[in-house]
């Protein structure tokens, strides 16, 4: 929404309160205006967003910006009203506003309690969890953004929150101080629109930062200790001298007062008093000189004098987590004790204020489990092999299930799986945990880690290879060729066993061929038929998966050209892959003869073989790399394939199977040609138009030096023929100079002068030349047209398009051999259903009868192309009003007479 570049902040305050359905009495009273300036302000936004209504401005603006909710708190929020007046007052005039003060001073409640209170999107991001080198993965994680090769996970923030107004709120930045302040350096000089909030036990020292102190409470300690103590102890009765002397001794720290508060119910306030009094003189004695830590650790560690043996082992042990846990994790960290024994244990905690418990899980704020560390570290006891076992048995677990496992399952322990084997020693449990670990992240979608995890996976295992060719495999769904031929080239180096060594020496053969799009030098030939002869000699004829990839290799290879796999071949591949059962290397022989069905001009039978593919790939384990990598290529070839046979509807049916089933979150750039194509044959132009736009800036953006990353598959020609369509669409519609201006960026797509130098797009590029000089009546050689669009392509998914649009331009232009050219056309209308129906409405033309065109618009009708149908109907008598009214809807103009 492009609009909203040019709406201001105060503009971008309305438009969330609109978002929320307030009126516009509310919102003057929230944001302190008075109702006719509101007026004023959401008469520009129904102006700049251009719609008609308050309504549709809600619902356009419904989408927030950016992910990451704040948390929600079971307790009221006590206090604070000067602290919050400043930051929020701070907010409205700098970009980057720091809440800093000792731990346990309640920044982070602060920080949410302004942060929703404001009229703004947010995106709130918990640092508590991340270790060195992963605060811009957890940014990009909540705003929901994945990284990319060669796009750093810092690339892809900037990426995402360039164009939003946004409030981010990074808390606990204090241990990841440096990579905090090198992202916040960047968003603040590449997001205009974006407002940082950030709280820390020490100020970032970035120019225009904004110190906001949170000090100790004051009189409104008291307040919040009586809350916090009523909820426990509703009786309670104390005066207010003697309240605020215990508010006093804990420095006014809203955490201590809170720990405090929970003990009120078994000691009183005088008895706190009292207890914390002989606490304080000990700490006083000798704690050290670290001033910030004091009145925290007197909390602590008073609160661990609270406890017996028992209770304070578990509490160390529980250290060693990361995130949240339960019962079955604290179990495996104390044998010694049944799960009952555990949970009056975990209970005993929860009273004390010293765990706290939510959402069936038990976690430790983040301080106290800092103290919880120390104390595990000075007892000598070791606990991280029972850590690192209970990571890979819940790994375990979970992969077992991992058909239909609910994310969240995974999310609350991928902190700890991936922390524990940090932890690991080198052998079969870590490597248990690893390989578990790869499979669940890569269903999870997160694909980039995942194939990190297998290598650390290979690296463990008695045979690396088959590890190394499944990371490939990740690296292949996200079109970083070159990562994955270097991880299939390691698998063959360090493979323990030949036939090992042969599959990953013929996985590199294929992925040189079949995805030599996703490399940006291609591998040479001779390398590749080395890769394949090394295979050969080492593939056992008994092993059937082997047999079958090297069959698959070698028809690849055999063609004559990257993208042109040997028929035959292909034949040998899709029998010997049968007989394995193994879905992957079906789909993927399948896609071989599909292809070589297709440069043979049989576009009907590759149809059918990819709803084959689509059949085998409801029921292929697609939480697998190799599967996922075939349904990625599968969505893409299916739905050409679809349309190079002219069923439009199939294709239409396949674009939103891919949506359903998108795995990895492909990006939308990527997708935009087949949607361009579908959308620009269906005569849903504004769509088509739309998804043009994407394509065009993908393109642009698209890294030209580097090897890998999705956008890199851009770079190939293949997007050209949709840059074609786009200008079809636009010059069905009359607008000339978009017709011209999406010709000549096909052209640049393609990498030529000339669309006939082009195998990708020199038929595409003839079929929009011919069709819109049939409908526009403008065509100055319509001869040299009619021959471009009858050539002999070598390529065949545009071939039938481009001859029956050159027929009928020959008709329509009054050439004397337009009959032949007719003629000519009709073998591929055999394969194509929206050639046939072209070629029918052509000889109504021809003819002057009109029976052929009332077929035409029956076969327009059958395969959903709303503006050859609309065409088609002004040479039916009776029904031109309607076709003129269709076109009108659509948005185009009238054909030449």
């Amino acid at each position: 929404m492009e609009w909203l570049d040019r709406v201001s902040q105060r503009e971008a305050e309305v438009l969330a309160a609109i978002r929320r359905h307030q009126s516009n009495a509310q919102i003057a009273e929230h944001l302190h205006l008075s109702v006719r300036t509101v007026e004023s302000h959401v008469s520009a936004l129904l102006r700049k967003a251009g719609v008609p209504d308050r309504r549709t401005l809600a619902t356009l603006a419904e989408t927030p910006a950016d992910g990451g909710e704040l948390p929600a708190y079971p307790t009221s929020f006590i206090g604070r009203e000067h602290e919050r007046a400043v930051v929020s007052s701070a907010l409205r005039t700098a970009r980057l506003v720091s809440l800093v003060g000792t731990g346990g001073m309640g920044k982070t409640r602060l920080a949410v309690e302004v942060a929703a209170s404001l009229a703004v999107d947010t995106a709130f991001v918990d640092l508590v969890p991340v270790r060195g080198g992963g605060v811009d993965q957890a940014v990009a994680r909540v705003l929901g953004v994945a990284e990319r090769p060669p796009r750093t996970p810092a690339d892809a923030v900037i990426d995402r929150l360039r164009s939003h107004r946004t409030l981010l709120v990074l808390d606990n930045c204090e241990h990841v101080i440096a990579e905090v302040c090198a992202l916040v350096a960047r968003i603040l000089r590449s997001c205009p629109h974006v407002t940082i909030l950030a709280t820390s036990r020490e100020r970032l020292g970035i120019p225009g930062e904004v110190l906001v102190p949170v000090p100790p409470l004051g009189a409104e300690a008291q307040r919040l200790f009586l809350d916090r103590a009523h909820a426990v102890n509703p009786a309670l009765t104390a005066e207010p001298a003697a309240i605020e002397r215990l508010c006093a001794a804990v420095d006014g720290m809203p955490l201590a007062i809170e720990l405090v508060a929970a003990r009120t119910a078994s000691l009183g306030v005088d008895g706190l008093h009292v207890a914390l009094q002989d606490r304080l003189r000990l700490i006083s004695g000798g704690r050290g000189a670290d001033h910030r830590h004091h009145s925290l650790d007197e909390v602590i560690g008073w609160s661990l004098d609270l406890l017996d043996d028992e209770e304070r082992r578990l509490f160390r042990r529980l250290g060693v987590f990361v995130g949240g846990f339960d019962l079955d994790a604290v179990r495996a960290l104390n044998p010694e004790h049944d799960v009952g024994a555990v949970a009056d244990l975990l209970g005993r905690l929860v009273d004390r204020s010293i765990v706290v418990f939510q959402n069936a899980r038990w976690w430790l704020l983040e301080t106290v489990r800092a103290v919880a560390v120390q104390e595990l570290t000075a007892s000598g006891e070791d606990v991280r092999p029972r850590y690192v076992r209970w990571a890979a048995d819940t790994a375990a677990g979970l992969e077992s299930r991992i058909d239909g496992l609910p994310p969240a399952e995974f999310d609350v322990v991928a902190d700890d799986l991936r922390h524990a084997l940090t932890r690991a020693n080198r052998d079969g449990t870590a490597y248990r945990l690893a390989k578990s670990l790869a499979h669940l992240s890569f269903a999870r979608g997160l694909v980039v880690a995942a194939g990190e995890y297998y290598r650390t996976a290979a690296d463990l295992a008695p045979d690396p290879a088959p590890d190394f060719i499944t990371a490939a495999w990740a690296a292949l769904t996200i079109s970083a060729g070159e990562t994955a031929f270097g991880l299939l080239r390691e698998a063959a180096t360090r493979a323990r066993h030949p036939t090992a060594r042969a599959m990953a020496l013929a996985t590199a053969a294929i992925a040189a061929t079949r995805y030599s799009m996703c490399f940006i030098e291609p591998v040479p030939r001779d390398r590749v038929l080395t890769l394949l002869a090394e295979a050969t000699d080492l593939t056992d004829p008994a092993d059937e998966r082997a047999a079958a990839l090297l069959a698959m290799a070698r028809a690849w290879v055999s063609g004559q050209g990257s993208l042109e796999p040997d028929l035959e071949l292909s034949r040998d591949a899709a029998a010997a892959a049968r007989r394995t059962g193994d879905a992957a290397l079906v789909i993927g022989a399948l896609d071989a003869l599909g292809t070589a069905l297709a440069n043979a001009g049989r576009l009907r039978q590759a149809h059918r073989l990819s709803d084959e593919r689509l059949r085998l790939a409801v029921t292929a384990p697609r939480h697998e790399p190799a599967v996922a990598a075939e349904l990625t290529d599968l969505f893409h070839v299916a739905s050409t394939s679809a349309l190079a046979a002219g069923d439009l509807p199939a294709a239409r049916s396949i674009a939103e199977q891919a949506v359903r089933q998108d795995l990895i979150g492909v990006h939308p750039a990527i997708t935009a040609p087949r949607l361009v194509r579908l959308y620009g044959l269906t005569g849903r132009f504004d769509e088509a138009l739309a998804q043009a736009g994407i394509l065009w800036d993908g393109w642009q953006h698209a890294p030209t030096g580097v090897a890998d990353g999705e956008l890199s598959a851009l770079r190939g020609d293949w997007p050209s023929s949709a840059a074609a369509i786009a200008a079809l669409v636009n010059g069905l519609r009359g607008d000339l100079p978009g017709f011209e201006e999406w010709r000549s960026r096909a052209l640049r797509i393609a990498h030529v002068d000339d669309a006939a130098e082009s195998s990708a797009l020199a038929a595409a590029a003839a079929f929009a030349d011919a069709r819109v000089a049939v409908h526009t009546g403008r065509y100055a050689d319509p001869e040299r047209l009619v021959d471009a669009a009858l050539a002999s392509f070598p390529e065949k998914w545009w071939l039938a398009y481009a001859h029956a649009a050159g027929a009928e331009l020959a008709v329509v232009a009054g050439l004397p051999d337009a009959g032949d050219r007719l003629a000519a056309a009709e073998s591929a209308a055999a394969e194509n259903d929206w050639a046939a129906a072209c070629l029918a409405r052509a000889t109504a033309r021809h003819t002057g009868d009109v029976r052929p065109a009332i077929e035409s618009v029956t076969r327009w009708e059958r395969i959903g192309a709303r503006f050859e149908r609309a065409v088609t109907l002004l040479l039916v008598p009776g029904r031109a009003e309607e076709g003129r009214t269709e076109l009108q809807a659509l948005k185009a103009t009238m054909p030449a007479p």
